[in-house]
C-alpha cells in the first residue's frame, strides 16, 4: 500500500504528513502540490498501463496520419457515435466492478482493524483476570503467541512461510512444534487455548472468566477464516474477463471512430480515454486482492507490527520501532 498505514498507530505521525480520517489511514506525504498530482508515479497505476496506452496512441497516430494522406478513404467517414454509446456502458461496467473489488479492500481492512481491537482486548483482560506476579509467564505466554498470530497470518495470506515470520516472537523450540502443520496460523490459536485451559485447571479462571477471555481467541479465529475466504474466493471471472476484453476492444477501435472528428488530435485524446478505461481496470485487478505486495495493496506488515507493539507494552517489554514507508511505500 502507498504511503499508508493503521490509524491505530497514531505516534508515528511525523510532523507535515496529511493526516485523514481516524478511521481511514494516514498518507506519510506531504499535501500533493497540482505538479505532484500530475507527474506522481509512486501509488499511481501508470507504470502498469503506460504501454498499452503507449500502444493506443501509437495506434492512433498511424489512423490519423493515414486519413491525412488519404482523405476519400473508408476510415475518414467513420463517426464518434457508437464508441459514445459502447464507452458510457463500459464505464458504467467498470465502476460496478471497481465497486466490489474496493469493498472487498475495505472489507479486508475492517478485520485487520478487528484484528488490532481484539488483540488489545485480549492484553487488558489477561491483565485484569491474572494480575499476580506468579502469572506473568502464563500473560506473555498468550500475549507472544498471540502477536505471532498476526505476522503468520499476514505471511498466510501473501503465501509465504508462516513459520519464518514468526522468528522475531517466538523461539525455536516454539516454533518447531508448528513444523508439522498445515496451518500455523490455527496451530497458534491452539497453543493460546491449550494455555489458557491450564489456567482453569490451575484454578487461576473459572470457567465463566476462561468463556471471556476464549471469545477473544475465537474471534481471532474468525478473523483469520474472514480473510481466507476474500484471498479465495475472487471475483467470477467470466465477469472480469468481459470486461477486461471489451476494454481492450474498444481501445483499440476508438482511433478508427475519432479521427474524422479530431483529426491530429486523435492520439491525445485515445490516449487519455485508454489511460482512463486501463486505469480503471488495471485498480480493480490490485483492489480485488487486498493482501498482495502491489503498490495499493494493505500494509499487513505494517498492521501486524501494530499488534506486535501493543502486545509487547503489555508485557513490559521494549516494543519494536514501527515500519516505515519505503519511497512513500508501506507493507
Amino acid at each position: 500500500m502507498v504511503a499508508s498505514r493503521g490509524d491505530e498507530n497514531e505516534n508515528c505521525v511525523r510532523p507535515g504528513v496529511r493526516r485523514r480520517h481516524r478511521a481511514d489511514v494516514v498518507i506519510v506525504r506531504p499535501k500533493p502540490s497540482f505538479f505532484d498530482l500530475l507527474f506522481a508515479l509512486r501509488g499511481s497505476i501508470v507504470p502498469v498501463v503506460a504501454p498499452r496506452v503507449a500502444f493506443i496512441a501509437l495506434l492512433a497516430t498511424g489512423v490519423a496520419f493515414y486519413v491525412r494522406t488519404h482523405p476519400t478513404s473508408a476510415v475518414a467517414s467513420f463517426t464518434v457515435a457508437p464508441f459514445t454509446v459502447i464507452g458510457l456502458a463500459l464505464s458504467v461496467f467498470l465502476s460496478f466492478r471497481n465497486s466490489a473489488c474496493f469493498e472487498r479492500w475495505w472489507e479486508a481492512r475492517k478485520h485487520w482493524g478487528q484484528l488490532i481491537w481484539e488483540a488489545r482486548s485480549l492484553a487488558r483482560e489477561l491483565q485484569g483476570l491474572l494480575p499476580d506476579e506468579a502469572d506473568r509467564e502464563r500473560r506473555s505466554f498468550i500475549l507472544r503467541h498471540a502477536s505471532a498470530f498476526a505476522y503468520a497470518l499476514a505471511a498466510r495470506l501473501r503465501g509465504a512461510d508462516e513459520i519464518a515470520a514468526t522468528a522475531r516472537i517466538l523461539p525455536e523450540h516454539e516454533r518447531r512444534t508448528f513444523a508439522d502443520r498445515s496451518n500455523v496460523t490455527d496451530a497458534i490459536l491452539v497453543v493460546m487455548t491449550t494455555e489458557l485451559t491450564r489456567c482453569v485447571r490451575d484454578g487461576r479462571l473459572t470457567d465463566v472468566l476462561y468463556a471471556t477471555v476464549a471469545q477473544r481467541i475465537n474471534a481471532m479465529a474468525g478473523v483469520q477464516a474472514a480473510c481466507e475466504r476474500i484471498r479465495n474466493t475472487p471475483l467470477p471471472f467470466a465477469y472480469s474477463l468481459l470486461l477486461h476484453r471489451t476494454a481492450y476492444l474498444f481501445c483499440l477501435l476508438l482511433p478508427f471512430g475519432l479521427v474524422g472528428a479530431v483529426g491530429l488530435v486523435t492520439p491525445l485524446v485515445a490516449a487519455v480515454v485508454a489511460y482512463t478505461f486501463f486505469g480503471l481496470d488495471a485498480l480493480g485487478d490490485e483492489l480485488e486482492e487486498p493482501f498482495g505486495l502491489s503498490a495499493n495493496d494493505l500494509p499487513i506488515d505494517a498492521l501486524a507490527r501494530i499488534v506486535e507493539i501493543d502486545l509487547s507494552d503489555a508485557m513490559g517489554v521494549a516494543p519494536p520501532p514501527p515500519l516505515e514507508p519505503v519511497d512513500f511505500v508501506l507493507r
